[in-house]
């Protein structure tokens, strides 16, 4: 169990004590973990041969708990599966096999208009990976008609903005983060904005000295607080391997409940950033955050697959694979 670890910045006295107890909490929630998707793994891991159960081991003693407690305290927490505290249905989906993109992972529901390609004016609108649900069971296409819809686009520079252009022109107030941009904010349009600022899973530590270097960096409920904003319509992000470790933020801190359609980018050729373990550890970890949206009640209702990617998966070849998908959820609680 080796890529357990404590993640402390700080060690005090009683570290020896205190990192055993880490790796002893470990173990067992690795074992109650195991236990709760062992139906849900059956379909890519063969049944291992039965063990005889050990007997508990003797609580630890109360300065050890101390010292862990001291520890926790100084260190950002740690997270290897997300789990809520909502319980899971009977049936539960099998995992994604290896090779395979993790949105099998979840459920879907069928969305009869898709996107806005059908719109004129509109080239190559079926190549378009970012896809939104216009059904009317969802609260999305009212928004749109009443001009009261929002999105918040999340990405890079360079990435093409005819989709948050399209949404500006059909009544959507837009935001796009770009941490590129010379000014702190540009208004392009009526309802179109840019802001120098890069969306993290975590706000930087003005007392860190490197920092202080990222004082455009926020989380996305730190934005969302600083500009006075309780939902947002429409989450689009690509945020190249990034992406994994700021949906986790947007679970655990209860963010993901407040957007009504999400259309993320996800990378598959590597981990991803501060995303460590074995291949088994990394898909586990990406099905769990999967797992959470489906949950909160999200229901993946289109893919896209990126055919121009190379076929990689964790940095071995895949046949028939890409290394790059879209995928598109939307909220059934919305509105």
């Amino acid at each position: 169990m080796s890529r357990w670890r404590c993640a402390a910045k700080e060690r005090r006295p009683g570290k020896g004590c205190a990192l055993r107890l880490c790796l002893l909490s470990a173990t067992i929630l690795l074992c109650l973990l195991q236990r709760g998707l062992q139906r849900s793994w059956d379909a890519t891991e063969p049944e291992p041969a039965k063990e005889a159960r050990k007997p508990p081991l003797p609580p630890p003693p109360p300065g050890a708990r101390r010292a862990e407690k001291a520890s926790e305290a100084t260190s950002r927490r740690q997270v290897t599966y997300v789990r809520s505290g909502r319980r899971r249905g009977p049936a539960e989906p099998t995992c994604c096999l290896q090779g395979a993109p993790p949105s099998d992972a979840g459920k879907k529901i069928s969305c009869d208009h898709i996107s806005m390609n059908n719109r004129p004016g509109n080239p190559n609108s079926s190549r378009r990976p970012w896809s939104i649900c216009l059904d009317d069971r969802f609260s999305l296409v009212h928004q749109i008609k009443r001009k009261q819809c929002r999105l918040y686009s999340l990405g890079l520079g360079s990435d093409n903005n005819q989709f948050e252009i399209s949404m500006a022109n059909s009544g959507c107030e837009v935001h796009r983060f770009d941490p590129s941009i010379k000014p702190a904010h540009i208004q392009k349009g009526q309802r179109l904005w840019y802001h120098r600022l890069s969306i993290d899973w975590r706000d930087p530590n003005p007392m860190i000295v490197a920092h202080k270097l990222r004082t455009n960096t926020k989380k996305l409920g730190t934005v969302l607080n600083d500009f006075g904003h309780h939902k947002i319509d429409i989450l689009k992000a690509d945020m190249e391997s990034a992406e994994w470790k700021i949906l986790e933020n947007l679970i655990l801190e209860d963010v993901v409940e407040h957007i009504g359609q999400l259309v993320l980018e996800i990378h598959v050729h590597w981990p991803g950033f501060e995303v460590s373990g074995n291949d088994s550890t990394v898909v586990r970890y990406w099905y769990s955050l999967l797992k959470e949206l489906e949950l909160k009640d999200f229901r993946l209702f289109h893919t896209y697959k990126d055919l121009s990617k190379p076929q990689m998966f964790l940095k071995r070849e895949a046949f028939n694979a890409s290394s790059s998908y879209t995928l598109s959820w939307v909220n059934t609680r919305w509105k």
